[in-house]
């Protein structure tokens, strides 16, 4: 047998066994007497639960050695002044989508490449002068890596279950750095912990499994043994867990936050979770009030509930998704979204409304704004649907949305009448023809595409007041709005524009509401 095919042949047995039997448990650090400020700072906040705190990096703020150095410094000074913090850390820089690459790349051609990835982190090692164990530990999981994409290579296939295994390598590699360089340059008893060592199970299947809420309890336990009983910060991996066989599975879109979130929601059955707040590290100050690429003025926006955070989520605004807030939601957990690029910003509170009203009377702040924040989804359809009858038409509309869910689509807002809806579909979910078609043989059908949604988280017990500034303000730029819907959420208003004025739409509404005299406004309140 030649060396390559030799390589390959061994390549596939590695492949089986990474695949069939359970990821190794992180080997944990030797326990070590923490000394010094270190010590006194985690004795005094053991009395203090409510210094509690998840902290979670993404991906841009470890991107190389230097940030990975800031982010250690980071949770440093959080022990210094007397937090007992939990880390969630996601993959360095774009190295998930450098393993993905690098999955496709065997697959179809038959290579495996992962140069990138092994500089990144061996650079990261040596301009950080971390330890030997943590260099052995790092280049054991890139020979795993390798093995696994040589067996890809040589059986052409990258099933769910094998790429969900290979992107994993990601938070398992940054977890073990992050991990060396607090204990190396800050003497704290950090530990590198795969999230399935602490109990996270998930449900669902292969790339957007869902975690298992029976875990909690299990998740609680660990975590309170890592912090109290050893003194320990656990440095965790987002984004990855475990299904019941004890497969790697990964939580999809926003998984790291996710990870975060379960970990503050933890607790025992019928007890408080142990996490007083979960931080969310990102690289903007905050939730903002319009897209800054699109809005140059937009400022970041002090506080907003769960439910708005949740409504800009889904229209656009990209720093968390709303699936990842669920967790602290129902467990009445704040997450505090921070900059890990200017880590004295307050950042934005996300939390109940109780709590957003006790924060902002602390500020000083003695009512809400009418308008928190403002996002917009491009390149929407909008579907006018009028009943062919004059009159309403029992089962018009359930007829409507069995054609919509036999389509598979979704629909993002809807106003309706007696005899018509307007509605709107995200650019992925066209309607077909046949369903066109369909639709055409009890109502009337108009289709509009190049359409932009242009939403606004406010009080919309000022709606009147609102709408009236609002839709004066496009009626003098000659923009025209084509529907009008306030969702059933209480804190959105949205409009449906031509894809074309979005931007301008954008730039006129938060001027009426962020602008010099809309701020003196609020402050002479």
């Amino acid at each position: 047998m030649g060396d390559r095919h030799a390589g390959l042949f061994f390549g596939i047995i590695a492949t089986a066994s990474a695949l069939y039997a359970p990821p190794p448990r992180c080997a944990r650090a030797p326990s070590v007497r923490a000394a010094g400020d270190w010590a006194e700072a985690k004795a005094a906040s053991a009395l203090d639960a409510s210094k509690r705190v998840v902290m979670k990096f993404g991906g841009s703020s470890l991107r190389d050695a230097e940030r990975i150095a800031n982010v250690a410094e980071l949770v440093a000074k959080h022990v210094r002044e007397g937090y007992t913090p939990a880390v969630v850390v996601s993959a360095m820089g774009k190295t998930t989508n450098g393993l993905e690459k690098a999955g496709a790349l065997a697959l179809v051609d038959g290579r495996v490449r992962v140069d990138e990835i092994r500089q990144l982190h061996l650079e990261t090692l040596d301009a950080l002068a971390l330890p030997a164990k943590t260099g052995y530990a790092v280049r054991q999981l890139l020979r795993e890596l390798e093995s696994l994409l040589d067996g890809v290579s040589m059986v052409r296939e990258l099933t769910p279950r094998t790429k969900d295994l290979l992107v994993s390598f990601g938070e398992r590699l940054s977890c073990r750095i992050l991990a060396a360089q607090l204990d190396q340059a800050h003497g704290i008893k950090a530990v590198p912990v795969d999230s399935w060592s602490l109990g996270v199970r998930t449900t669902g299947g292969f790339g957007e499994s869902v975690v298992d809420d029976s875990c909690y309890p299990e998740v609680a336990r660990n975590l309170r043994s890592f912090v109290e009983d050893r003194d320990e910060v656990p440095v965790v991996t987002g984004y990855i867990g475990h299904d019941g066989d004890g497969r790697v599975t990964t939580l999809g879109r926003g998984g790291s936050d996710l990870t975060a979130t379960v970990l503050g929601a933890a607790a025992p059955e019928g007890m408080a979770p142990f996490f007083a707040e979960v931080q969310v590290w990102k690289d903007v100050d905050g939730l903002m009030s319009a897209d800054p690429r699109l809005v140059p003025r937009a400022a970041p926006v002090p506080f907003v509930t769960f439910e708005e955070a949740a409504e800009l989520a889904y229209f656009g605004a990209s720093v968390l998704h709303p699936i990842s807030m669920l967790p602290a939601m129902k467990a009445d957990v704040p997450v505090r979204v921070k900059n890990s690029y200017n880590a004295d910003h307050p950042g934005t509170l996300i939390a109940s409304p109780g709590r957003v009203e006790a924060a902002r009377l602390v500020a000083g702040i003695k009512e809400p704004p009418p308008l928190t924040a403002i996002t917009t989804k491009r390149g929407v359809t909008l579907v006018d649907i009028a009943s062919n009858r004059m009159q309403g038409q029992a089962g018009f509309l359930a007829r409507m949305f069995d054609v919509f869910e036999r389509d598979g689509v979704s629909v993002d807002v809807v106003a309706t009448s007696e005899v018509s809806v307007s509605l709107t579909l995200d650019r992925k979910a066209q309607l077909s023809e046949n369903a066109v078609d369909e639709l055409s043989e009890i109502a009337s059908v108009d289709v509009r595409a190049d359409r932009a949604i242009v939403s606004f988280i406010a009080d919309v017990s000022r709606s009147t007041e609102l709408i009236a500034r609002v839709f004066t303000a496009l009626a003098e730029h000659g923009i025209s709005v084509e529907m009008l819907s306030q969702g059933a959420s209480k804190v959105n208003i949205s409009l449906v524009v031509c894809d074309s004025d979005a931007e301008k739409a954008l730039e006129l509404i938060h001027g009426l509401f962020f602008g010099a005299e809309a701020r003196e406004e609020v402050v002479s309140r």
